[in-house]
C-alpha cells in the first residue's frame, strides 16, 4: 500500500517528544513490512526539505504553523497518490479530508487531547481557536474515519472532552532501550526525571519539592534529562542538588535511569508518557500525577504511584522514597520490567497494519 504519516516533527527536529518516536516508528515498521510509506513534516532550520531514512522517504516542509496549509497543498497535489493516510493530532489534526478522496482510507491518530493545555501555550484567543478545531472541527471532519488512540484515557477523553462519536481503535505506545550494562543503584536516593521542557510538563513542580525532600535526605539528587523552551527559565532558579542535562545519547540517558530510585512526571497530562515505560524496562518506578495517559501508564502500588492532581508533590515522591528504601525496590524493579516486557514497537506496528488493512481487530486495551 502507499501511505502518508503526517506528523508535526520528525523525530529529528528540536522540539521532538513522544509523539514523533510513536509516528516513526510506525513509519519504519510499515515500510519494512513493503508498504511504500512517506513521513510528511514539519521543517526545521538546517533540516533537508527531502530525505530518506530506513525506507521511508521524509518530506518537510513549513513551520509550527505553516506546515498545515503547506502540507494539505502537497497532498492537494498528490490526491491519488496514497492508499492510506495516518492523520497524526497534535493538538490539531491537519484536516487531510478536505483534500483527498472518499477511497483514502484516513486514520486521525490522537496522543491525547490538548484542551487546557492550549491555555498554558497560547493567548486566550488562539487558545479558543485551538480548542474550537481540536473539538467541533475536527470532530466533523472526521466524524465518517476510523480514529486511532494510544491508551484508553485518551479515549475516554476524546468521547467525553471532544465528544468523538467514530470508532476509536488502541494501538499503544512500545518500547525501545539500548542493551546496556545494568547500572548499579545509586546508594543516596536519586530522581530522575524525562521529557520536553515545556510548561505543560511542570518540571518545577518536582524542583520545588527538592529542599523539603533534602532536609530528609540530605544526599538526594535529581537528574533533568530533555530541553525546551522552559529550559532557561528552570535553570535560573536551580535548588541545590539538582543537575539539568538537556539532550543525552540513549545511552547516557538510560544510565542515568537505570540508576535512580525513583522517576518523577508532573505533566499536567499525557496520551501515554513513553518516558514511564522506558523508564519500567530499566527496573525503576515511576511517581506521577493521576492524568491521562498516566494513569494507564503507571499501575499505582504496583510500577509506580499516582498522587492525585492538586496533591503535594513532594509528599508523593517521599512517600514513594520510603517505599524502595528497603529491601522491596528490587520486588518493584522486576514488576516494572515485567509490565514493559509487554509492549513492544513490532507489536503495536502489527496492530496498525492490520487496521489499516482493514482486518479484525478485537475491541478493547491491548496491553499486557
Amino acid at each position: 500500500m502507499k501511505i502518508a504519516v503526517i506528523n508535526w516533527r520528525d523525530p529529528w527536529h528540536p522540539a521532538a517528544g513522544g509523539a514523533e518516536a510513536y509516528a516513526w516508528e510506525m513509519a519504519g515498521r510499515l515500510a519494512r513490512s513493503g508498504h511504500s510509506v512517506w513521513f510528511v513534516t514539519a521543517r526545521a532550520p538546517g533540516q533537508r526539505r527531502r530525505a530518506e531514512r530506513e525506507g521511508v522517504r521524509i518530506a518537510r516542509m513549513g513551520g509550527p504553523y505553516t506546515v498545515y496549509p503547506r502540507v494539505l497543498a502537497w497532498l492537494l497535489g498528490r490526491r491519488q497518490a496514497f492508499d492510506v493516510v495516518l492523520d497524526c493530532q497534535n493538538g490539531i489534526p491537519f484536516f487531510t479530508p478536505w483534500v483527498l478522496p472518499r477511497r483514502t482510507g484516513i486514520f486521525c491518530v490522537v496522543h491525547h487531547v490538548h484542551d487546557r493545555q492550549f491555555d498554558v501555550h497560547l493567548p486566550r484567543w488562539l487558545a479558543a481557536v485551538g480548542r474550537f478545531l481540536e473539538g467541533p472541527a475536527s470532530r466533523w471532519t472526521y466524524r465518517r474515519h476510523q480514529s486511532v488512540a494510544v491508551s484508553p484515557s485518551t479515549v475516554h477523553a476524546m468521547r467525553e472532552r471532544l465528544g468523538w462519536t467514530g470508532p476509536i481503535h488502541i494501538v499503544p505506545n512500545g518500547v525501545t532501550v539500548t542493551t546496556v550494562p545494568r547500572e548499579p543503584r545509586s546508594a543516596a536516593p536519586r530522581l530522575v526525571c524525562v521529557g520536553r521542557l515545556v510548561a505543560h510538563k511542570r518540571v518545577g513542580l518536582l524542583l520545588d519539592a527538592v529542599p523539603e525532600l533534602r532536609e530528609r535526605w540530605p544526599g538526594l539528587t535529581v537528574d533533568v534529562i530533555g530541553r525546551g523552551p522552559e529550559e532557561a527559565r528552570l535553570r535560573a532558579g536551580l535548588p541545590e542538588g539538582v543537575t539539568m542535562h538537556g539532550y543525552l545519547p540513549d545511552e547516557d540517558k538510560e544510565s542515568l535511569i537505570a540508576s535512580a530510585w525513583l522517576q518523577v512526571s508532573a505533566s499536567q497530562g499525557e496520551g501515554w508518557g513513553l518516558c514511564v515505560l522506558e523508564a519500567a524496562a530499566l527496573g525503576v518506578p515511576t511517581v506521577a500525577f493521576d492524568v491521562d495517559g498516566l494513569r494507564d501508564a503507571v499501575r499505582h502500588g504496583e510500577t509506580g504511584w499516582l498522587v492525585p492532581e492538586g496533591a503535594d508533590l513532594g509528599k508523593g515522591i517521599a512517600a514513594a522514597l520510603d517505599e524502595v528504601e528497603g529491601a522491596a525496590a528490587e520486588a518493584y524493579g522486576e514488576r516494572c520490567r515485567a509490565w514493559a516486557a509487554g509492549f513492544s514497537w513490532d507489536r503495536s506496528a502489527e496492530r496498525m497494519e492490520a487496521l489499516i488493512e482493514g482486518r479484525h481487530l478485537e475491541p478493547g486495551w491491548e496491553g499486557p
